[in-house]
């Protein structure tokens, strides 16, 4: 059930690369040709897409990685989700004004994660050397890039806010007080030459690990923190609360934090085995919805049809009501992951799906977590806004919002990266000057109530959107996926592998089908409102299957056709070939390999 797909799925035996931009794609495969393994073309890539899509990344953001090693033999998650600084108490907050932490500025921020992730990953796993990864990135900072619609309509959207409220950002992203253009060649002169630093401070160690570990020293100890430390010790800057904040991250905070490494969370399903990362992410809430979904005949189902689009839409219902109230960072908070994916929780989960769309955020009820579900409840529903602001680029909602980019790699050897780097965005807070980028929002993802495991803490990790995938295929390491997409990234990637599991779809048609997703739970980003019993779906399913699925009760709102969703997937096969697709939609993904 393949047919015609947009772009064909790309075949191999020497190494497969794909991601959310073609140059991105090609500098990750020039790593590869370069005798590079999947490691180090995953640091490379995620360099240059803080360049060429700086409104979904940026060095100041974070990353969560799922990885396997064919050296180690062994699927692992890199953690590179930065925790909420020292400063940062609920009490404070309070004081501020603040009933919710905003999307932006300075209180939104957390300790950046992302480059201590790619330095992680390039010491532990990768065999190049910092030069060698950040080059491209350098490249394409001091060279130009051809700039992407979309970040020219993002900017412009910001321009009097810039020139207002973050003249470092008007600086940076204005050259000249001009909007700079679609497509037009765009430089960023500060992050090259910090990049640049950053190498020479590197290079004065000897062996490639010291100089990895100089790199970071040099980000997290040294002349990055210190600029980041002064800027905030000073800097009082507008937020989406309509008042100005100071931020509360300091150089002590980076000091001492560095990137994990951790075991994934797993689940089987109909001989697959799919890694995710822990509670402190959304993953999870995949391997939920797969327990609720196990019995359900899917393969039976027309993949493009009311029945499937209703009974998934229903079961993602169901596990993000459990997120809501149970996931957070385990490190605070007793998180029972077991009880939730266990078979007897899925079987009574598994009941409430019925004919009908349900509008109820219905969490279930873990033994011993009363009182926690209860509180989070009550406080849901206090908090009861509608206008629901989930994936920040898509074309029906604002381009002044942030959103995430995604990376898979295969290499000849079988290593596998799954990885999806965000935050940090231009839109994120003011660009700290001589650096050429900005710091997160993050924090945006706390509560400021406590006794919940998502309540703002000193040290706790924001319960992160971010969610890369890696799937075994009876024990065997064998598939990478991810989208960006906020509280879609679950959404979409369960549409995606369902379809390619249950329904053989190779990886670009099961990427090119129509995509759906609900916003019937809280959003995890500011203002953290909800659409009970919401559906949004592209045109492409046709009137008959809309219109089944409004009398089933959703509550419709039908995009254009190729709007939704930004899947990149790539495959290695137990004979060796590997295969990649990367979704048409916003037209800037690519698959590449040979």
């Amino acid at each position: 059930m393949t047919g015609f797909t947009t772009r064909p799925e790309i075949l191999g035996t020497f190494g497969v690369v794909t991601s959310t931009h073609w140059i991105g794609s090609a500098v990750g495969m020039s790593i590869l040709e370069k005798g590079g393994n999947a490691f180090d073309a995953a640091v490379a890539t995620g360099f240059v897409l803080q360049i060429v899509e700086p409104h979904l990344c940026g060095p100041g953001g974070d990353l969560p990685a799922v990885i396997y090693s064919r050296k180690k033999d062994k699927v692992e998650v890199i953690s590179a989700q930065g925790p909420a600084p020292a400063g940062a108490t609920i009490e404070h907050y309070r004081r501020e004004g603040l009933t919710l932490i905003p999307g932006d500025g300075l209180l939104a921020t957390v300790i950046p994660g992302a480059f201590d992730g790619w330095m992680l990953m390039l010491r532990d796993y990768g065999t190049m050397s910092v030069r060698e990864v950040l080059e491209p990135a350098i490249f394409y900072a001091e060279h130009g890039h051809p700039l992407l619609p979309r970040v020219s309509a993002t900017i412009k959207g910001l321009a009097a806010l810039f020139e207002k409220e973050w003249p470092t950002s008007h600086e940076t992203w204005l050259p000249g007080g001009r909007i700079p253009e679609a497509q037009a060649n765009f430089r960023n002169p500060a992050l090259a030459e910090t990049w640049k630093r950053v190498i020479a401070e590197a290079e004065a160690k000897s062996d490639r690990e010291a100089q990895v570990q100089a790199a970071r020293d040099a980000f997290y100890r040294g002349f990055i923190a210190e600029k980041i430390d002064a800027y905030l010790k000073t800097a009082e800057v507008m937020d989406a609360s309509g008042s100005r904040h100071r931020g509360v991250l300091t150089a002590n905070d980076m000091a001492d934090w560095s990137a994990t490494i951790e075991e994934p969370l797993t689940y089987d399903y109909h001989g697959w085995t799919v890694a995710k990362t822990g509670p402190w992410g959304q993953g999870p809430v995949f391997l939920q919805a797969l327990s609720i979904l196990k019995d359900f005949d899917l393969a039976a189902m027309n993949p493009d049809g009311a029945e499937f689009v209703h009974t998934v839409v229903e079961a993602m219902k169901l596990a993000f009501a459990d997120r809501e109230v149970y996931y957070g960072d385990p490190g605070f908070s007793e998180i029972p992951v077991a009880d939730l994916l266990s078979e007897t929780y899925a079987a009574e989960r598994r009941k409430l799906i019925g004919a009908d769309a349900s509008l109820d955020l219905r969490p279930g009820i873990v033994p011993g977590f009363e009182a926690q579900r209860d509180l989070t409840m009550n406080m849901l529903g206090a908090h009861s806004k509608t206008g629901a602001v989930y994936e920040p680029t898509m074309a029906h909602l604002s381009e002044k919002r942030g959103d995430t980019v995604h990376i898979d790699v295969i290499d000849r050897d079988g290593n596998m990266v799954s990885v999806t780097p965000s935050g940090g965005w231009l839109q994120s807070s003011p660009t700290v000057r001589g650096l050429g980028f900005c710091l997160n929002s993050r924090a945006q993802m706390f509560w400021l109530k406590p006794g919940l495991p998502t309540s703002l803490a000193p040290g706790k990790r924001p319960r992160t959107t971010l969610t890369p995938s890696l799937g075994l295929y009876e024990g065997r390491p064998t598939l990478a996926f991810g989208t960006p997409g906020g509280d879609q990234q679950e959404q979409w990637q369960l549409s995606f592998f369902l379809r390619h599991v249950n329904h053989k779809l190779n990886l670009q048609a099961a990427i090119d089908r129509p995509l759906f997703h609900t916003a019937h739970f809280p959003s995890s980003f500011y203002p953290r409102t909800r659409e009970p019993g919401s559906l949004m779906a592209e045109e492409s399913f046709g009137s008959d299957v809309l219109g089944a699925l409004a009398r089933k009760g959703h509550k419709l709102t039908i995009t254009d056709a190729w709007t939704i969703g930004r899947l990149t997937a790539a495959r290695r096969d137990a004979d060796g070939l590997m295969r990649a697709a990367a979704t048409p939609r916003l037209m800037q993904a690519y698959a590449i390999g040979r």
